[in-house]
């Protein structure tokens, strides 16, 4: 067994390799992969989806999800009016689709029976 340290090995190099320009050149690593600083295009997102998240927001917040009955149906009649008032673009149609879509989303989980 040879204990003996290890013999640095001086690489030489001339003078006309070291300073190429080939050797000066700086090495471009992952000149393949796309630029991660691009700007994703701009998403606009409907005033429909704006509201439905809000909503569902609001829902979460307030806890509504553990009301009674009636204070939900009074929540939500004062949260639909604060909505069409802050999304004057949505029409009752849709208004009406939202508190549906609150509605169910504020009701308990179903208790699944064991199999």
């Amino acid at each position: 067994m040879n204990l003996s340290p290890v013999k640095s090995v001086s690489k030489t190099v001339d003078y006309e390799t070291r300073f190429s320009p080939d050797f000066l050149q700086p090495r471009l690593m992952n000149t393949t992969t796309k630029n991660r600083f691009r700007k994703e295009p701009v998403r606009v997102v409907s005033p429909f989806a704006e509201a439905r998240d809000e909503l569902f927001q609001q829902i979460m917040r307030c806890g509504v999800i553990d009301a009674a009955a009636d204070d939900q149906r009074d929540w939500f009649d004062n949260t639909m009016q604060y909505l069409a008032d802050r999304y004057h673009e949505l029409a009752p149609s849709e208004l009406d689709e939202l508190r549906v879509l609150g509605e169910r989303f504020a009701q308990p989980p179903k208790a699944r029976k064991a199999v």
